[in-house]
């Protein structure tokens, strides 16, 4: 396969318009000039992109528990918007949660599960967050770097879901120190629906301006005990993925219309571009919300 074709798959062709974008490089002065002849050359292979990519998921049933609790998150490497399909998911990197400016170690909670949704089964992970006192905690999972064959790329994913315990906010506009990472200026536990939600990207602490970010709406909901996905009936819209754009200081707003679980993912948003070895990778800033009826 020619090293262009490689790249005709939906999520290598936004990663790399996301991370080399023409517009970025030549307004803004910010890429060197062999990323925007990569960009070009990228660019010309875009022949067809579905509709939803790979979006690695973050969920519970409840950001806001109401009492101390051991709190099961579930994490899924899949579409969240059709349920699928689901890919195998590499063990985690990291995976902490923040709370007060503390950071408590969740890897020893992690166990692998098999997850099934609509298409297929795959790996995907449980992990405890242990809510013990009042306070936001910020839960992080940074994933191992998953190579996808059709694309020849590298996909790494620093993921954020932030929970709640006792209204009492602490950590959840606090940037957590990520290559790739998306810090809310909305408090991300109890956006209301039919308002607006707004959100810094940052590459390496630093605002990423004119940066695309894609926004899912989490229709496959997980069922916890059975591992598999339950749709919620909500038809993607046609057009494609719905994506927004960040302004000169790395903002984007976005209005949510819907109750439940929205996902903001920027792609290429990290400093990396290629590995050691050469091969494409991209570095995926993740956030997860809840919006709640209003």
């Amino acid at each position: 396969m020619p090293f262009y074709a490689s790249f005709v798959q939906d999520r290598a062709a936004r990663a790399a318009l996301c991370g080399w974008s023409v517009r970025a490089s030549t307004c803004r002065g910010r890429v060197a000039l062999k990323s925007i002849i990569r960009t070009l050359f990228l660019a010309t292979a875009l022949c067809a992109t579905p509709a939803m990519a790979h979006f690695q998921t973050l969920y519970t049933p409840d950001l806001t528990p109401d009492a101390p609790a051991d709190i099961r998150v579930k994490a899924i490497f899949w579409h969240p918007f059709i349920g699928g399909p689901n890919v195998d998911m590499p063990f985690p990197l990291e995976a902490y949660a923040i709370n007060r400016g503390e950071r408590i170690d969740l890897m020893p909670s992690l166990s692998q599960v098999t997850f099934a949704g609509p298409d297929n089964q795959a790996l995907a992970f449980d992990l405890t967050v242990p809510v013990r006192r009042a306070g936001d905690y910020v839960t992080v999972l940074v994933g191992e770097a998953y190579f996808d064959e059709a694309a020849q790329l590298l996909i790494q994913p620093y993921v954020k879901m932030i929970l709640n315990a006792g209204g009492l906010p602490s950590d959840w506009d606090v940037p957590v120190g990520l290559p790739a990472e998306i810090v809310p200026m909305t408090k991300p536990y109890n956006v209301m629906s039919g308002s607006t939600f707004s959100a810094r990207v940052l590459r390496d602490g630093e605002p990423l301006p004119g940066h695309q970010v894609e926004i899912v709406y989490l229709n496959a909901v997980p069922d916890m005990e059975a591992n598999r996905s339950v749709s919620n009936g909500v038809v993607p819209p046609d057009g494609g993925v719905l994506v927004a754009t960040t302004d000169d200081n790395g903002v984007f707003t976005v209005g949510l219309p819907r109750a439940g679980y929205w996902g903001f993912g920027a792609l290429a948003a990290g400093p990396a571009f290629v590995n050691e070895d050469h091969v494409h990778i991209s570095q995926d800033a993740i956030l997860w919300v809840e919006v709640v009826p209003f």
